[in-house]
């Protein structure tokens, strides 16, 4: 093995399919991704190395689906579903969207890389190209608050995806893991929590307070997804404005109260001047 460099060496030794691992770890490690139970889906996870990784950290109540247009060997210590197919292709999101099963996925990952053609405006374009197609299959799999990684090249389009993908989750980070080649250009998106909220911070609606909260707020259901009101009783029917929406939950504060206030003030205003 003269020659290779040390995650190499390092995947032959602890028995993992590709160096790569090693990336997976570190994001990991890095931003907390997995949990036991988790649901993760491994798009283009020929050899099967972050498979690998994603079998180990979400143990046996965990489910792991890997997907690629190469085959993919069994797991000889590990269980984990492969399929054979283009993520793009109708089908092969069909038996996605079975194994993965109706509650969505909790990860999506994705470290695809094009075929290198050695110009590199070409491989940036098409490295965002493959990112962009993990993004959409993640929008669709994923459940509310699930994570999303995604391989990209460095170059002039990987701010405009990054705002992309910034804008349907709740947190986004871009890692360069120790376990990338020196050379490489590539970094890694991080985005959690998709944010699948009706709602959004600053939004103002009319809501009827349905129960209350462990903590006293009222909530109120706008399409199924939790409001928290503050300062209200189950049965009223108030004007709110949304402070904060998370991916299953949004806090809002009764707007119809702070009016009230103030234009009590500016009726005791206009009294004292007369």
């Amino acid at each position: 093995m003269a020659g290779k460099d040390k995650y190499y060496n390092k995947s032959k030794q602890q028995g993992y399919r590709a160096r790569s691992a090693y990336k997976l770890k570190q994001i990991d490690e890095e931003s907390d991704l997995f949990e036991r139970g988790d649901t993760v889906v491994d798009l283009g996870a020929a050899p099967g190395g972050w498979l690998q990784v994603a079998a180990e950290e979400v143990g046996e109540s965990g489910t792991v689906v890997g997907v690629d247009l190469q085959r993919i060997d069994d797991l000889e210590e590990h269980d984990a579903e492969t399929i054979r197919g283009d993520m793009t292709d109708e089908r092969t999101r069909h038996y996605l969207r079975e194994a993965v099963g109706e509650r969505g996925a909790d990860v999506v990952v994705s470290d695809m890389a094009p075929n290198m053609t050695g110009e590199y405006s070409l491989d940036h374009a098409r490295s965002i190209h493959l990112a962009r197609q993990a993004f959409d299959v993640a929008e669709e799999l994923l459940a509310p608050g699930g994570d999303f990684v995604a391989k990209a090249f460095q170059g002039e389009d990987l701010d405009a995806f990054r705002e992309d993908v910034r804008g349907e989750f709740q947190y986004l980070r871009t890692v360069s893991p120790p376990a990338s080649r020196d050379s490489s250009s590539e970094v890694y998106l991080v985005a959690k929590g998709l944010n699948t909220a009706p709602v959004e911070a600053g939004d103002r609606l009319e809501v009827t307070v349905e129960e209350l909260g462990d903590e006293g707020d009222g909530i109120a259901y706008v399409e199924g997804y939790s409001v928290f009101v503050s300062d209200a009783a189950v049965g009223e029917t108030v004007t709110v404005e949304i402070d904060e929406a998370k991916p299953r939950f949004g806090f809002a504060e009764r707007v119809d109260v702070a009016e009230e206030r103030d234009e009590g003030d500016e009726a005791h205003a206009d009294d004292a001047d007369a």
